[in-house]
């Protein structure tokens, strides 16, 4: 076999032992670890790729994608299209969905884009199919390196991505969701870092609003240091979020306010404690779900304590007091995540 018919995406730096552990188990094919100097790739020679690619995903963890060459060509887009139209005719239906995803290493004369419009536009021909790019039932997997270009078909459900039509986004109920966060008032280092802490949690889950919420007389030194680590811990959690995310980012508001007036303030609205003397918050997901998914509730209000927990006084004005892990206490800089992420997960959670 003198051209490669398995493309095998592996960590960077990984390449050779992924290559002798492809040896180890099919110990009559031909790998080529980083061929042309490519990172995170092995190409094998197999007489029998598609029979080899189970084995290969069965015994080789370090083996992100393996992908089976149904069809070798020259890199070339009217060839690749054509074989890719030929590929696809026996393996997607009328009724299916499909993607075209080309991967081109080296230098050509073409880009990775002229593949996917070509090459598309031959398998929606011949197959009739429609396009998906987002979920299809079926990719064509066009992976070029140097001269050759390797054509497969591979189910969708290989692709793995964040967000899937049986995902439900978490942000809708998020943003209807006000931090209510106690300082933490101890030594002004520790304030600090436990202020970019929990700034850097609010900013994670986006929530609609941080309130820090002192109680009575305070000490303006430890308050000033605490707020300045939030502001810091939001910033630098913010600007990878605009990096990173394909959609607009909410920057979390800081406000102040004494607890009780919060309370007193808000007392129409829902208010949740988080606190050890609270109900599992399992035995409550059906009174959670209802909260949030009303739609009369605009702002639901969900309180963190710190050093020293939420005021017992206040439960009696919670809508709920919730506790997480029962027997277990959560520390100040893991319990704003511990709560919303509790939440979550009742939220989405089966009925």
């Amino acid at each position: 076999m003198d051209v490669p018919t398995i493309v095998v995406k592996t960590p960077l730096g990984l390449e050779n032992i992924v290559a002798a552990r492809i040896l180890e188990t099919l110990p009559n094919v031909k790998v080529k670890p980083r061929p042309q100097g490519f990172m995170g790739l092995v190409l094998v020679y197999s007489e029998t790729p598609v029979e080899d690619s189970r084995k290969i995903k069965a015994e080789v963890l370090e083996a992100e994608k393996v992908i089976p060459a149904l069809k070798v060509v020259r890199a070339n887009v009217d060839e690749i299209a054509e074989a890719a139209a030929e590929v696809a005719k026996d393996k997607i239906s009328s009724n299916e969905t499909f993607a075209v995803r080309t991967v081109r290493r080296g230098k050509h004369n073409f880009t990775s884009i002229d593949v996917n419009v070509k090459a598309g536009a031959k398998v929606k021909e011949v197959t009739g199919a429609s396009v998906n790019l987002s979920f299809p039932d079926k990719i064509v997997a066009i992976e070029i390196i140097g001269e050759y270009a390797l054509i497969s078909i591979l189910p969708g459900s290989e692709e793995y991505k964040k967000l899937r039509p049986n995902k439900r986004p978490v942000i809708t109920y998020l943003r209807k969701t006000s931090l209510v966060q106690m300082p933490y008032l101890g030594p002004l280092d520790a304030a600090y870092n436990m202020g970019v802490r929990i700034g850097r949690e609010a900013q994670t889950f986006e929530v609609k609003e941080l309130v820090i919420a002192p109680i009575g007389l305070t000490p303006a030194d430890r308050l000033a240091t605490f707020i300045r680590g939030v502001y810091e811990g939001i910033e630098s959690r913010f600007k990878i979020q605009r990096k990173t995310y394909g959609r607009e980012v909410h920057k979390v508001p800081v406000y102040v306010q004494d607890l009780y007036q919060l309370v007193r303030d808000r007392f129409k609205e829902p208010i949740i404690v988080f606190e050890p003397e609270g109900e599992p918050i399992i035995k409550v997901k059906d009174k959670i779900k209802d909260i949030f998914e009303n739609r009369k509730n605009k702002r639901i209000n969900i309180l963190v304590g710190s050093r020293v927990g939420i005021p017992s006084g206040i439960y009696r004005f919670a809508t709920l007091i919730l506790d997480i892990a029962p027997g277990v206490t959560i520390s100040t800089d893991l319990a704003a995540a511990s709560a919303i992420t509790a939440l979550i997960t009742v939220l989405e959670g089966e009925d």
